[in-house]
């Protein structure tokens, strides 16, 4: 992997429910949640995380959701409830991504903002974009993370088997950069 930085140390656009691993994913602010409470139509209800990182739920309050798993989540909302219900019985899905993305821009033929919900990798991200336009540099792929830190990727190199390693994970806030 090729780094131009002085130190390189880490809702679907249809609208459609992304599957997400509720033991590892991490709810954050403007993530859409559906919480179902079985036989419990008041307390099953959809939530936006708000920018504090909590949800409002009826007769509960205020819930800390942003930096919990969804099973951290179900379990917390289950202790809660038990002053309400016997035995309650809550799930909780991520309806939608907010929180957490990376953008491919230039030369593919699906540009924008597309959610993080599981690992990606350069090469599939840019397969998700549509791939490569007409006179797209697939030389000089630059993936930017944060203000300084420019990843230099070959997906020509990648195509033929060399340097596999180049294909890393994007993160949160990545920014895949393809020009002409």
């Amino acid at each position: 992997m090729k780094v131009d930085a002085p130190s390189a140390e880490k809702l679907d656009p249809n609208g459609v429910a992304q599957p997400v691993d509720p033991r590892v994913y991490e709810i954050g602010a403007e993530d859409v949640l559906r919480i179902v409470v079985w036989q419990s139509q008041e307390f099953s209800t959809l939530q936006a995380v708000r920018p504090d990182g909590k949800i409002s739920m009826p007769l509960i309050g205020d819930v800390q959701a942003e930096g919990l798993t969804p099973n951290r989540l179900k379990t917390t909302l289950t202790d809660a409830l038990k002053d309400y219900l016997e035995s309650p019985d809550v799930t909780v899905y991520i309806q939608q991504v907010n929180s957490k993305s990376y953008r491919v821009n230039g030369f593919v033929n699906r540009p924008g903002r597309y959610p993080l919900v599981t690992p990606i990798r350069v090469y599939q991200a840019i397969a998700d974009a549509g791939g490569f336009r007409e006179y797209a540099r697939t030389k000089e792929v630059i993936i930017m993370r944060g203000p300084t830190m420019r990843i230099k990727f070959n997906a020509d190199d990648y195509r033929k088997g060399k340097n596999p390693d180049d294909n890393i994970f994007l993160e949160n806030g990545d920014i895949v950069e393809i020009y002409d």
